[in-house]
């Protein structure tokens, strides 16, 4: 095949590309990597296209791109009830904790103690945290807290900017960066409602692991059996949350980033509506997927943060223009509607999550919710589709520095964020134009007349860690994509998704399912993921 073809057009026709042809492809866009690295790269993003030609394939001239928020605002869920904000109820502290001070003092001594220990952490505040905990108590005392959050220790992935410090992003890229000059809109927001930022926690390098995996800093370990992984790329948020360190962590969901390790640690995980969170000073991968969401011990506590971090931001103008809302915690309210799929043991389900699945269904039954079977979209669709606005998106973030610090970069990450430089732009229209087609199908016919859709969140029991390292990197990219099967697509959709225990594996370890609910129909999710818990006791560990 002659040099002289253009890749940018003749690429997208055929998966017989010369290597030379792609390395002088990679060098004229500024970017290089080994030759059998820059094949596979290639050919994924084909795979990408294709997807995106069969879904295009009906879409008419006059259909157009139109803001998400537009779409997502269309479909909105009404509020279950008089829209509240955050709620009055006190916060809850831990067996034995008498106040803030000494909230801290443990959870310092059980980082120190409680596997996977210091792994799930970046920095620690120690001397910081009592300071503000001492503060926090005081403010208690004269009556002055701030909300149920107020006083509690909390963890942070380590990409949000916090003033005076740098965000690592989970890798050595950011070293020499300036520290930041402001806070992150969620950062300036966790304070105001009193929490206490203990320090920030392990992340996969640059969001780009469903497993936790991190090149630099070793891989998450599970807190229930740390030859187990955590799950990611909020890695350190479901450790330490998973191991007790802290009751409340904050994340990330690009595409399964908080559910995932929420339930392979065995705790509660939301990703709420696209751009219900603002992400001012937060580290970009792709902004119409990224959220930032909350990872706590329990529904409530997650239904706090988000209370506490959602809604409109003059900063980021891409947020949506509505407050949360939560539902009466202490009044139950079973006169929803849940639906579902019929599912099979298989590749991407195990028979424990199948069984786990079913007895989730049988309870909401059980406890008065009206169950529907409906139609499971096609997620592995909806997940390539994602997938390739992932990577336009993030290869552009990235651009600059896969060009000039490629080293800075682990084998696996690079690999993933190159397959921008392959994607079309008209694929990555296409992907916009065809968001508002794909939401509108799932809920006419997932969600007809439904509150919430209930699936899996992962496919089973936390892999081995040694399952998911080596060095064929394509098997380890399929394992990759099979443990996200169940969440990827659900950002695409833009709805929102909260991930609850629901039993345990044949090893003992988490399993989790997750209520997917309608455009800003937070409430109605939390109220029955709240209720679940309530009646069944987990999460237990």
């Amino acid at each position: 095949m002659d040099r002289s073809i253009e890749l940018g057009k003749e690429a997208q026709k055929t998966d017989l590309i010369n290597a030379d042809v792609l390395l002088q492809y990679c060098a004229n866009n500024g970017f290089s990597a080994p030759v059998a690295d820059i094949l596979d790269i290639r050919q994924a993003a084909l795979g990408l296209s294709r997807s995106v030609s069969k879904a295009s394939a009906g879409l008419g001239i006059n259909e157009i791109d139109v803001p998400f928020q537009e779409v997502l605002l269309k479909y909105a869920s009404e509020p279950l009830g008089p829209t509240s904000q955050t709620s009055r109820h006190e916060r809850q502290l831990p067996e034995g904790i008498a106040g803030s001070e000494q909230w801290v003092r443990d959870s310092l001594e059980k980082i120190a103690n409680v596997a996977p220990g210091k792994l799930a952490w970046h920095d620690i505040y120690a001397d910081e945290a009592l300071q503000d905990a001492i503060r926090a108590d005081k403010e208690t005392s004269e009556g002055k807290s701030a909300s149920a959050l107020h006083g509690i220790p909390v963890g942070v992935k380590d990409m949000f900017d916090q003033t005076g410090k740098r965000a690592g992003w989970g890798g050595t890229l950011r070293q020499s960066e300036a520290v930041a000059t402001q806070e992150a809109t969620m950062i300036t927001r966790l304070k105001q409602a009193g929490a206490l930022i203990l320090g920030t926690q392990h992340m996969a390098e640059f969001a780009m692991s469903p497993t936790g995996l991190n090149a630099t800093y070793g891989p998450g370990q599970n807190p229930w059996n740390t030859a187990h992984v955590s799950g990611g790329s909020s890695s350190g948020a479901g450790m330490s949350v998973g191991a007790g360190h802290v009751p409340l962590a904050l994340g990330s969901d690009t595409g399964g980033s908080v559910r995932l390790p929420a339930a392979l640690c065995g705790v509660v995980g939301l990703k709420a509506t696209q751009y219900r969170t603002s992400l001012h000073g937060v580290m970009p991968l792709s902004p119409n997927l990224d959220g930032v969401g909350p990872l706590a011990q329990t529904v409530r506590l997650v239904g706090e943060a988000y209370a506490a971090i959602a809604g409109p931001d003059g900063v980021d103008l891409s947020c949506l223009p509505v407050k949360p809302n939560l539902p009466d915690w202490d009044t139950p309210n079973t006169n929803m509607t849940i639906a579902y799929p019929v599912l099979e043991a298989g590749s991407l389900l195990t028979e424990e999550m199948l069984n786990a699945f079913k007895a989730t269904l049988a309870t909401f039954k059980e406890m008065g919710f009206t169950l529907v079977k409906t139609k499971l979209p096609d997620l592995d669709l909806l997940g390539q589709l994602a997938s390739v606005m992932l990577a336009a998106e993030s290869a552009a973030v990235h651009r600059h520095w896969l060009m000039t610090q490629p080293e800075k970069y682990g084998r696996q990450v690079r690999r993933r964020l190159s397959r921008g430089f392959f994607v079309s732009g008209m694929d990555y229209y296409d992907v916009l134009r065809l968001r508002p087609v794909f939401l509108k199908r799932f809920l006419e016919e997932s969600m007809p007349g439904a509150d919430a859709f209930l699936l899996p969140t992962t496919p089973g029991e936390a892999p081995k860690i040694t399952d998911t390292i080596g060095s064929d990197e394509t098997i380890l990219e399929k394992r990759f994509s099979a443990l996200s099967y169940w969440t990827r697509g659900i950002n695409y959709l833009g709805v929102p998704g909260i991930s609850f225990p629901a039993g345990r594996g044949a090893q003992g370890l988490p399993l989790g399912v997750q209520l997917i609910g309608r455009p800003l129909g937070e409430d109605r999710i939390l109220s029955m993921a709240h209720q679940f818990e309530m009646q069944t006791g987990w999460p237990k560990k």
